[in-house]
């Protein structure tokens, strides 16, 4: 009774959206072919889930997928730092649309190849940004085809997750994710994207007087 008021808790509501959200039993899938176990540490509005996940491929593809993410040894606590993260036995699955971010590290992505890697980012630019996704604020690299806009995020895409490179979270002054390797953003909570110095996380002050050559970041979208 007191798991289900847990997840009741975490749900917002006392009947969850998804009927697998909270009140799935079934054991995560590792007997099948190509699944691993990886480390998870999502956040949604109110809370900070970190537990185990079950996936096949990377950690995008599978939350892209848009369906439930199976989960185990879950613990969550408010996103708000205002108490340490408590077991929730009963929270066995979640709904990808309730998380805003998702943490990814090395554990999260397949064994590539240092070839392998640059041609993964070969035929992509990279923006320095800062994103905004209430109550987060994310600041790091995306890497995007050439002609893409850092602002055309906002617009509808097939993928429902976008990495963000070496990225930091922080709610107001307080850092909650530094430095992950990946930070994965829901797009359908993002409210704002601008270009910024990596140094700083604020959008650069244009200097007086008039360029002295090379490309800037529009010069590189046109």
């Amino acid at each position: 009774l007191e798991a289900w008021r847990m997840v009741a808790n975490f749900r917002g509501a006392t009947t969850p959206r998804h009927p697998t959200a909270a009140t799935s039993s079934f054991p995560p899938r590792a007997s099948r072919a190509g699944r691993s176990s990886v480390p998870f540490d999502g956040m949604t509005e109110e809370w900070r889930l970190v537990g185990t996940m079950q996936i096949e491929g990377r950690l995008s593809d599978a939350v892209n997928r848009r369906e439930p993410i199976v989960l185990s040894e879950v613990s969550w606590a408010p996103i708000d730092g205002s108490d340490a993260l408590a077991p929730a036995p009963g929270l066995k699955t979640i709904d990808p649309y309730d998380l805003i971010l998702i943490m990814a590290g090395q554990t999260t992505l397949p064994t590539l190849s240092e070839t392998e890697k640059v041609a993964h980012r070969v035929h992509k630019v990279s923006y320095d940004v800062a994103i905004e996704v209430p109550p987060f604020r994310v600041v790091g690299t995306v890497f995007l085809y050439p002609g893409s806009d850092p602002n055309r995020l906002l617009d509808r895409a097939t993928e429902m997750f976008v990495p963000v490179v070496d990225g930091t979270a922080s709610i107001g002054d307080r850092v909650v994710a530094h430095h992950d390797d990946a930070i994965l953003v829901n797009r359908f909570f993002l409210r704002g994207v601008e270009q910024v110095d990596r140094a700083t996380g604020e959008r650069p002050q244009k200097l007086p007087g008039q360029p002295l050559g090379g490309i800037s970041w529009q010069d590189r979208t046109r």
